[in-house]
């Protein structure tokens, strides 16, 4: 079989360039998210402070609490903090050289125009206590270690940019107005003047523990080894010493503890990879069968001939199996090595939007590679055994006549399946309807998969009924070429679904993904800009706002309240059979006393004034979850992964503006990593001076640099970490998946066009010109690409619509019209291109000789 396989292959091998295209860029998309899984496994980012320590200890990263799956835990979603103690168990433990715990709060420089330094390239700016500068290590250029309470060494790269030099005095702020320090030294790295990710400043060890406002906690403590012992056999010391409530890294583990970017970048490496991946694999599938039953439907006489000779339905499927893994197997190869460079590209572009940190290394191993090749086999050998179905079922008695007309039935378990999944899609459509939030997307967007899915199932029986609506118009447009075009549409359903069925599939993902994503974030606004009924919002162009100026707020004359916003993420467990899961869920601190005048989260019981101590409120469906009233005790875990136990104080409605829980604005900040306001919500008194109220609120940029004072009408939408990068990441996998589905697309027109050459070869003999011909193809192409954008605009703006009304109120889908019309113009340009192009191709032969080839 084998042999007959390979025999076959080579003679064919036209007819196998859409299976190995296919087969290829499957694959290699695959490889390069199991690239990117892998490297969310053991990958990161150099570490800058901690280079010279052989072990960092930290809090925890994750929130796993017993019952949890082992997949199931969360990252945490703010920084969390390990307490100081533990630095004498430390310290006990053989083999240590030094400890030292590390303090680490926002420090700004402001110049001497008033002006906010941050980081490099905008990142951050900290404060440190300067026993921990050894480290990095950092050490003196110039001047001394700081000892008093008012001074401060800076790195050379800050104090270059800053424009100050030993002796002198700047102001810094530290979660408050500017504080005059004088500069007593100016320290470096190994190389370099500053590091790339962050600047540094050094306080003396007491102002930085008062500076960090974390008594008896820090942000991490650094180990320096004994010459000789290693960082492996280290960290299991200290493991065993310190218990498994913190965090024990060495080697690039270590910057998981240093930047909280690493640490979540790597469980969203894994998770998106994951879909990605996923997504990968079914469009490689429904590519790889079009395409193989394209080429299996133009070799119906040669399958019809070996089952007239007694070849028996096990052996054509064999036959076709052995022919597609010859295929595969090459393909495969090529693609998994060329996986290698996706995970980079990928890496780089989302990098580029912000997803991942631009330096986030790759683990490149065999192991993402090899699966990619053997889950590349699968999906070709499915897609084999599927294409293979029908020929290999034909009886012997009516193999050659089946093979001179196309057959037009579909059979009845394809039916049953097919029409199953439409009717499971349009019900799943319906879901946010009743349930809003991330949910009610997933639904969406899933329901529009489904429902393709459903269509390619039926694409033969779903063709031949747009075509016979197309026809006519058709007929009518061209009396010749056009009558030509539709008589080959209604005759060749089966051919034309092949080519149908990937371009709705990618007009639909296109369409679902983006505008899902664009409605979802439409629906935050305006439920936003509904919700707060501020005149004025107060906020930092360059970070968090200093607790302090809500107080200077409520100061300024014919101010009524002013609200500070803390924005956050809490974590809580979902049951799950026998298992628990661990949620992140966006969350708000506000101040209870406060809220009058400014914000309407929309009450159904309880009291939001009640917002003070150690209470909580929760959206209306988060209570109803998890069977919460008014008064009861609601547990679960801060951002930071400390564990909360409150007592529920109010429901409300507008989940979409502030979040699934409510936190009163001194507890929210306690547990963020900066301990600062995102924003200040200002309410004027009725007969207040508008002008002179925004001049007084004005001048407090000049006491707190970088504030700005815009109306409370162009507040903006509390972000939403997930959804945002799930956004983002969509860009990314319409735009890759996009690319991979219009090579195999083109590959497919052209493939099936080129196999007609004489059929144009006998429309040419009995008298109708090459312009005729190509015009033909011209409305077979409009009207394949016509038919497929049709059905993909359906499939997803029936879901968009419902998903619309759900979270807004309006069926129509909220975002630019440029990006459909952006995407059904490039399906109708593949459409044409493709087909023209193959078309003057197959038309370069005389007629007479392109009739005698054979097929």
């Amino acid at each position: 079989m084998w042999d007959l396989a390979w025999q076959t292959t080579k003679t064919r091998l036209s007819g196998f360039v859409g299976a190995f295209v296919a087969i290829l860029c499957g694959t290699a998309l695959v490889a390069g998210c199991g690239v990117l899984m892998e490297s969310g496994l053991r990958a990161g980012v150099p570490t800058q402070r901690y280079a010279d320590a052989a072990v960092v200890v930290g809090g925890g990263q994750t929130v796993a609490p017993p019952g949890t799956g082992a997949l199931d835990g969360q990252q945490v979603a703010e920084q969390a903090t390990v307490p100081v103690t533990l630095t004498g168990a430390i310290t006990a433990v053989p083999g240590v050289r030094g400890v030292v715990a590390e303090q680490s709060f926002p420090a700004t420089v402001v110049t001497a125009d008033g002006r906010p330094l941050t980081g490099p390239e905008g990142g951050q700016s900290l404060g440190h206590n300067w026993d921990a500068a050894v480290l990095a290590p950092f050490s003196l250029r110039d001047g001394r270690a700081p000892v008093g309470a008012d001074e401060v060494v800076l790195d050379a790269d800050l104090a270059s940019r800053s424009g100050v030099t030993v002796g002198q005095r700047v102001k810094i702020a530290v979660r408050s107005a500017p504080v005059e320090f004088r500069v007593s030294g100016i320290a470096a790295p190994k190389t370099g003047d500053g590091l790339t990710r962050q600047s540094a400043l050094f306080f003396s060890p007491e102002k930085a523990t008062e500076l960090a406002g974390i008594p008896g906690q820090a942000h991490a403590i650094g180990v320096l080894a004994e010459p000789g012992v290693t960082p492996g056999d280290l960290a299991e010391k200290i493991s065993a010493a310190v218990g498994d409530k913190v965090t024990v890294a060495t080697g690039v583990e270590r910057s998981t503890v240093e930047f909280l970017d690493v640490s979540q970048t790597r469980m969203l490496l894994m998770a998106l990879a994951g879909s990605f991946g996923g997504f990968a694999l079914l469009i490689a599938v429904f590519v790889v069968a079009s395409t193989l039953a394209l080429v299996i439907n133009q070799r119906r006489r040669e399958f019809a001939l070996l089952r007239a000779i007694a070849a028996t339905p096990q052996q054509i499927r064999k036959l076709i199996g052995a022919e597609t893994m010859i295929v595969a197997s090459v393909a495969g190869v090529l693609g998994s090595g060329l996986g290698v460079a996706v995970g980079f590209g990928l890496r780089n572009a989302f990098g580029a939007i912000g997803v991942i940190p631009p330096d986030f290394e790759l683990a490149i191993s065999p192991i993402p590679l090899v699966a990619a090749l053997v889950l590349g086999l699968g999906t070709a050998r499915l897609a084999a055994w599927s294409a293979s179905r029908r020929p290999s079922s034909i009886r012997p008695v009516e193999a050659l006549g089946e093979a001179a007309v196309e057959r037009r039935e579909l059979g009845r378990v394809r039916l049953i399946v097919g029409c199953a999944l439409v009717v499971t899609g349009l019900a799943g459509s319906m879901v946010p309807i009743f349930v809003r939030g991330e949910a009610g997307l997933a639904a969406s967007g899933s329901s529009a998969l489904v429902i393709v899915i459903g269509l390619g199932v039926l694409g033969p029986k779903v063709v031949a009924l747009m075509t016979r609506l197309v026809g006519p118009v058709l007929n009518r447009t061209s009396r010749i070429s056009g009558y030509l075009a539709a008589a080959n549409s209604q005759a060749n359903s089966r051919r034309l679904a092949a080519a149908v069925t990937p371009v709705m599939l990618a007009v639909s993902f296109a369409l679902t993904m983006f505008y899902s994503q664009t409605s979802a974030a439409a629906a935050r606004q305006e439920e936003t800009v509904e919700s707060t009924t501020a005149d004025y919002v107060l906020a930092s162009g360059t970070g968090g706002l200093s607790p302090e100026v809500a107080e200077a707020a409520r100061r300024v004359p014919g101010v009524s309240a002013a609200t500070p916003v803390v924005r956050t993420e809490v974590l809580n467990t979902v049951q799950e059979q026998d298992k628990l899961r661990v949620e992140r869920y966006a969350a708000q601190g506000l101040d209870g006393a406060q809220v009058r005048g400014n914000v309407d989260p929309g009450v159904v019981s309880g009291k939001i004034t009640d917002l003070t101590g150690n209470t909580v409120a929760m959206s209306e469906s988060e209570a109803d979850w998890y069977e919460k009233k008014v008064g009861d005790e609601v547990e679960f875990f801060f951002g930071d992964g400390a564990p909360a136990k409150l007592r529920l104080v109010a429901t409300y409605t507008r989940e979409q503006a502030f979040g699934r829980y409510v936190l009163p604005a001194e507890l929210a900040r306690a547990h963020t990593g900066d301990r600062m306001d995102d924003a200040v919500l200002v309410r004027q008194q009725p007969d207040a001076d508008a002008a002179a109220v925004t001049a007084a609120l004005n001048e407090l940029a000049v006491r707190y640099p970088g504030l700005a004072v815009t109306p409370g009408s162009a507040v903006a939408a509390p972000a939403n970490g997930q959804q945002d990068a799930q956004f983002y990441v969509n860009l990314v996998a319409v735009g890759v998946i996009l690319g991979y589905v219009v090579i195999s697309v083109a590959n497919t027109l052209v493939m099936s066009t080129a196999q007609r050459s004489r059929e144009f070869a006998l429309l040419r003999l009995i008298g109708t010109t090459k312009r005729q011909v190509v015009r033909m193809m011209r409305f077979e192409a409009l009207a394949t690409v016509g038919v497929a954008a049709l059905l993909g605009t359906v499939v997803a703006g029936i879901p968009l619509m419902l998903l619309n009304l759900g979270l807004r109120g309006t069926p129509l889908p909220s975002g630019t019209v440029t990006v459909f019309g952006g995407v059904i113009a490039g399906a109708i340009l593949l459409g044409l291109v493709s087909l023209g192009l193959a078309t003057r191709v197959a038309l370069r032969s005389k007629p007479i000789e392109a009739i005698g080839l054979r097929e």
